[in-house]
């Protein structure tokens, strides 16, 4: 049954096809993972799985969470997610998923953290475009107008100002699966992820995709 997985993305490479055309891709490490906990109908009102990533000392958890890992038997892990399915009854905790979920071909949705660009402007954050610039004009990189002076009297929330550019979370969605290496748990995605390498993905299955 598909169902999504957590990763890490390692960086991007090209690779070619056998018409020799190069395609750029991104590696990811697609866990493998651990199954924490197994949702159903019957005792939550829907089906999901709860899959653990990223191996990490005892330490780095509190007694609830090490208390939450021990049903499934599993060691300490960093990140856990929740992957909806139709149907719960082919997992069982302490189950591992690894890249061989996915196949060649496959289109994917990938979800992200975008780079931090820290305190942005209006050019760069929000595709502003500049003032004039002649000689004497005071314009050049400026907001504009943000609002009617004395009705309503203030900037309305969600106005488009400068401010934290980036890491936010981001999804990018139908990319192609052009390879799995099942032996390193590999995919090989085509194009651009959100995020460093070495940043947390979550891989699933694209939405809305007609059989």
């Amino acid at each position: 049954m598909a169902v999504g997985i957590l990763g890490k993305k390692l960086g991007m490479t090209q690779i070619f096809d056998e018409a020799g055309n190069a395609i750029p891709v991104t590696v990811v490490q697609a866990g493998p993972c651990v199954v924490t906990q197994v949702k159903t109908k019957d005792t939550d009102g829907y089906a999901s799985i709860q899959l653990g990533f990223d191996e990490v000392t005892e330490k780095k958890l509190n007694k609830p969470e090490l208390g939450h890992l021990a049903k499934s038997g599993s060691a300490p892990l960093r990140h856990l997610k929740e992957y909806r399915v139709e149907a719960a009854d082919s997992f069982e905790l302490g189950q591992t998923v690894t890249a061989e979920t996915f196949t060649a071909g496959q289109l994917v949705d990938v979800t992200g953290k975008s780079m931090g660009r820290g305190f942005a402007g209006y050019q760069k954050r929000h595709n502003f475009r500049r003032g004039p610039m002649a000689h004497g004009s005071k314009n050049h990189r400026l907001p504009g107008s943000t609002g009617a002076g004395t009705t309503p009297g203030r900037v309305y929330p969600g106005k488009r100002m400068a401010g934290q550019y980036g890491n936010t979370k981001v999804t990018i969605r139908k990319l192609e699966v052009v390879r799995v290496d099942s032996d390193r748990n590999l995919l090989l995605i085509k194009g651009a992820i959100p995020g460093k390498p070495g940043g947390l993905l979550s891989i699933a299955p694209a939405q809305w995709v007609k059989a």
